[in-house]
């Protein structure tokens, strides 16, 4: 399974590895903090980050606004502001890019914790305000982050083995670990929006890369036995093109 990465931008080396640390201890991916607007550029078409924790004040001519517009001009990725004591006009120019959250210095892990679900969750609903959204798992990047205990886990698409529904829930499969959430199948396939995932049964969907074996009536993932019902199979077979 991969763990959300986040990005940092903190020019002040002592509170940059002491982010680090915190993420990381929450299980996060946390890629060499930058303390420049380059850097940051640089690290973010390198990494990739799903989410920026971003100082307002960095080394360089360029401070963290500039980078926050840049961000909002060019990835579709949720941003927090680490702040301190600010003037009127800094923050009047902070508020023009719309961060999904404020993260106050000095932070602990309860306030960073809380302020990465504040900002997933405003973010996912800016993404699609006109859709009903669980309170507790957000979509970004081709991914669900799903709320497991205290942590968010980022659940790719492209690891999901298949899907099975149970009731109002569903539950994502994959090799290792799986996920309960609430919702219904035809709604996560709306959401994961993949060729590679099909539905096969009323209570299936199956992602057609993690298939090892398949017939008219069942098909196999490892050693797991999934039905294949009359309603789907010519479709999934002449997708499929396997002649059976």
């Amino acid at each position: 399974m991969y763990e959300a990465k986040i990005g940092i931008v903190e020019d002040e080396f002592i509170i940059a590895s002491d982010l680090r640390q915190l993420l990381e201890e929450l299980n996060y991916v946390v890629p060499k903090p930058c303390k420049s607007y380059d850097a940051a550029v640089l690290m973010l078409e390198k990494e990739s980050p799903d989410l920026v924790l971003l100082d307002i004040q960095i080394d360089g001519d360029k401070d963290g606004i500039d980078l926050g517009m840049h961000i909002r001009s060019n990835y579709d990725i949720p941003i927090i502001f680490l702040t301190a004591n600010s003037d009127k006009a800094t923050v009047e120019r902070a508020k023009k890019v719309q961060p999904n959250a404020y993260l106050s210095k000095p932070f602990n892990k309860k306030d960073l914790l809380l302020s990465i679900e504040i900002a997933l969750s405003n973010f996912n609903m800016q993404q699609a305000p006109d859709k009903k959204k669980s309170a507790d798992n957000y979509l970004i990047k081709g991914a669900l982050f799903i709320k497991d205990g205290q942590y968010f886990h980022k659940v790719k698409f492209d690891d999901v083995q298949y899907i099975e529904s149970e009731g109002a829930y569903v539950t994502f499969h994959m090799a290792a670990k799986k996920f309960l959430v609430r919702g219904s199948i035809p709604e996560y396939l709306d959401k994961i929006n993949a060729k590679n995932f099909f539905r096969v049964h009323r209570s299936y969907a199956v992602n057609l890369d993690k298939v090892d074996l398949i017939n008219s009536s069942f098909l196999k993932i490892n050693e797991t036995e999934i039905p294949i019902s009359k309603n789907f199979r010519d479709e999934l077979l002449a997708q499929l093109n396997t002649g059976l």
